[in-house]
């Protein structure tokens, strides 16, 4: 500092060179809190980047990649076999506009098989069909088909009333009047089929005949051979 200045302020050297050394320090505090203070890229932790990979490789298996690729789920059933086991296959025939094999949501409804099937055609009554029944895989729906005649009223002394039918009873269609025909099967039970019927969308095979409430062992042994799913 100039010895003019010096005098003019009335400092001593030993002054100066303290509030030099002060304001060296405080402009290396600044510099140093503002490098500090800057904004600096962080990199994730090498844990959470692995589950972050991990987690995109899940995604991407669930969903295939490339042609040819099939899905698999996070529960490990693959994504064929999952689509296959949300729908049913039903056969519609009958007076129909496309007759055929038709693919449906699980839960489908007979009404929804016609519309699948284009629709009945022109003039065909639909009055021996419930419409508002569930459908189960592998079932056949035919509209239009004559009513079966009834058969001639049994002799007397002919044989016990509910003889056995003369062909199999299809459990997930037969109406209560024909289940009543098996042997030892009266109104009630029969509704109470029918009931079951209704609650799990059909029968799917003849061994949940069991789960039917009033049928045992002895009575389903007796049952099996004369219906069918």
């Amino acid at each position: 500092m100039p010895l003019w200045l010096q005098a003019r302020c009335g400092l001593e050297r030993r002054s100066v060179v303290a509030l030099t050394a002060v304001l060296v320090l405080a402009a290396a505090f600044a510099v140093q809190h503002f490098w500090a203070g800057r904004p600096q890229t962080v990199r994730a932790p090498e844990v959470v980047r692995a589950a972050a990979s991990s987690s995109a490789g899940g995604r991407g298996a669930a969903t295939g990649t490339g042609a040819g690729v099939t899905g698999v789920s996070t529960d490990g059933v693959p994504g064929a076999a999952r689509t296959a086991a949300a729908e049913i296959v039903v056969d519609v025939g009958g007076k129909v506009r496309e007759p055929g094999v038709h693919r449906l949501p699980v839960g489908s409804r007979v009404a929804d098989a016609l519309r699948a099937a284009g629709g009945v055609r022109p003039g065909t009554k639909t009055d021996g069909l419930n419409l508002a029944r569930f459908l189960v895989d592998g079932e056949q729906v035919i509209v239009g088909a004559p009513a079966a005649a009834p058969g001639p009223a049994p002799a007397a002394g002919a044989g016990p009333a509910g003889a056995a039918p003369a062909a199999p009873v299809t459990l997930s269609t037969a109406t209560v009047e024909q289940l009543d025909t098996l042997p030892g099967v009266g109104p009630v039970l029969a509704q109470h089929i029918v009931d079951y019927r209704t609650r799990n969308g059909g029968f799917r095979s003849v061994g949940e005949l069991r789960e039917v409430k009033g049928i045992g062992e002895r009575r389903f042994a007796d049952l099996r051979d004369l219906v069918r799913p």
